[in-house]
């Protein structure tokens, strides 16, 4: 299969529309509709959880089960406090970074639709260049135009309020995708490619293929968690996204030595599966797929933990996306690297189809 027929027009314009949603922690289900929406054409049955987290079926019937899987929420706000002036403080949900705030625009989420705002930020002309405050946490706010506390509340904005940044999908340089929330909505879009070529090319899988959306990944891995207790898979492949660590400021003897371009990224942790892993590898070097290593140490930090620990242990691996300025506005990856994500997941699982009794994980 050649990498360059992989993402076709009708696949970049659910990717654009699906990134542009918001889908905060918490409130993921307007972005699961899209998602299912594309999906619906390539499985054959949906599983959802009381939480949100999506499932399509290939196969459901099948004893053997196997889940491939991204997670669909975005890392985001809440608002914590108003003063009586109007202004607006936050909380995170998730990892939000305090440090991009400052004149950021946002929506504000309420039951009477979106309300605008701004992340204010004194002139420069009027702080101390001797001693300057940087970003904090207790002192980035939000201001929606109004003068006090009532007409903040008139808008539909309370505490609890989530609150996202409107950033859009744009690609730079031809094959940079950049866009808040590819972390991780971009494993979504991969996992359902993969569902998308196996209809396509009339693949017939001897096991059940569960295509997990995940929510609530950013605050601990808990939509993983749930949804590995419903499924009770035998094996999971995870997506995510890791650190493009060749921009400035980024220690490689501490994050490892990983650029975008250069292909997905195969994790090496205590709960990635030896001999999954080593198939996984195996595949990338027998379909020319470039990839590269990276070692995670205890935990991946990603929803592989989560499927690796449950169900008295569950064989698990985990193939990154390489990505620039993660959890910022500009989260940039490669198409290149996206598409190869994507044909290593597809051929992996044919290998599993392929080459090996099932017994082979155990």
């Amino acid at each position: 299969m050649s990498t360059k027929s992989i993402l076709n027009k009708s696949s970049l314009t659910f990717l654009e529309k699906y990134l542009n949603n918001a889908s905060p922690t918490g409130y993921e289900s307007e972005g699961q509709k899209i998602w299912m929406k594309y999906l619906e054409n390539y499985v054959d049955d949906f599983i959802t959880d009381t939480y949100g987290t999506a499932v399509g079926v290939i196969n459901p019937k099948a004893d053997f089960k196997v889940v491939i899987e991204g997670h669909s929420d975005e890392i985001s706000w809440y608002v914590n406090y108003i003063t009586n002036d109007g202004l607006i403080y936050v909380i995170r949900n998730g990892g939000s970074d305090h440090q991009i705030a400052p004149s950021k625009r946002v929506n504000i989420h309420t039951k009477n639709g979106i309300v605008k705002g701004v992340f204010g930020w004194p002139a420069i002309h009027t702080r101390n260049r001797g001693k300057e405050e940087s970003a904090s946490l207790s002192n980035i706010f939000i201001d929606c135009g109004c003068s006090s506390k009532e007409e903040v509340e008139k808008l539909g904005v309370h505490v609890g309020c989530v609150i996202t940044y409107p950033d859009e999908f744009m690609i730079l340089n031809k094959n940079k995708f950049v866009c808040r929330a590819i972390d991780n909505r971009m494993g979504g879009f991969m996992i359902a490619e993969v569902a998308r070529l196996l209809k396509e090319n009339k693949k017939k899988l001897p096991f059940g293929l569960y295509i997990v959306n995940s929510v609530q990944e950013e605050i601990g891995l808990r939509g993983a968690e749930m949804i590995t207790q419903t499924i009770k898979p035998n094996i999971a492949i995870v997506t995510d996204v890791c650190h493009d660590t060749t921009t400035p400021m980024i220690d490689k003897k501490i994050e490892g030595d990983l650029q975008i371009g250069k292909g997905p990224v195969i994790a090496y942790a205590p709960a990635v599966q030896n001999k999954l892993r080593d198939l996984i590898v195996d595949t990338a070097i027998n379909n020319k797929i470039n990839f590269q290593r990276h070692a995670t140490s205890r935990a991946t930090g990603t929803d592989t933990d989560a499927f690796a620990y449950s169900n008295g242990g569950v064989a698990s691996a985990l193939i990154s996306l390489p990505l620039r300025y993660m959890h910022t506005t500009v989260e940039m990856v490669h198409r290149e690297d996206v598409e190869n994500v994507i044909k290593l997941i597809y051929e992996t699982l044919l290998k599993i189809e392929n080459n090996h009794d099932f017994s082979y994980f155990k």
